[in-house]
């Protein structure tokens, strides 16, 4: 399913969510992600400050849909963006690290796989990644999953 699809199916239940909506892979593991945001595990995600602005990216706002897709670019669901914020990586809490639903959810593999991440991304845009580079914290949930098929 397309994310233009699976949108114009979520508009049939909910009208107001209007016509803006962001559709999106996560960058490492797309596929298994997706799945941990279907399962319920994973209500949570993270990302480079920097390279917002880099791209001329506007922030994620609370009150805001995503379509979360899978590597292949299909529609998976709609998530609902609940809460943003911004925060130096060192200061990413335990709770936030739990909520994205990660390996064994420890904020010490939180912080192992993100700096794994983001390091290669901040040297190809030029920037330095380090432990007070700002990082945008979201929490999320699902508001339409993609019904089940045989």
């Amino acid at each position: 399913m397309t994310p233009e699809q699976l949108w114009k199916e979520y508009k049939t239940v909910n009208p107001q969510a209007g016509d803006d909506y962001e559709a999106w892979a996560f960058g490492v593991l797309p596929d298994e992600l997706a799945q941990l945001v279907l399962d319920g595990t994973k209500t949570a995600t993270a990302s480079g400050y920097d390279l917002y602005a880099l791209d001329n990216d506007p922030l994620p706002e609370a009150g805001s849909y995503d379509v979360v897709l899978d590597g292949q670019g299909n529609a998976v669901c709609v998530i609902k963006v609940i809460k943003v914020y911004v925060t130096p990586f060192d200061e990413v809490t335990a709770e936030h690290a739990y909520k994205e639903g990660e390996g064994d959810r420890s904020l010490a593999y939180w912080r192992q796989v993100h700096e794994d991440f983001f390091k290669p991304y901040y040297k190809e845009a030029g920037l330095v990644f380090n432990g007070q580079s700002n990082i945008v914290c979201e929490e999320f949930e699902v508001v339409y999953p993609v019904p089940y098929q045989e």
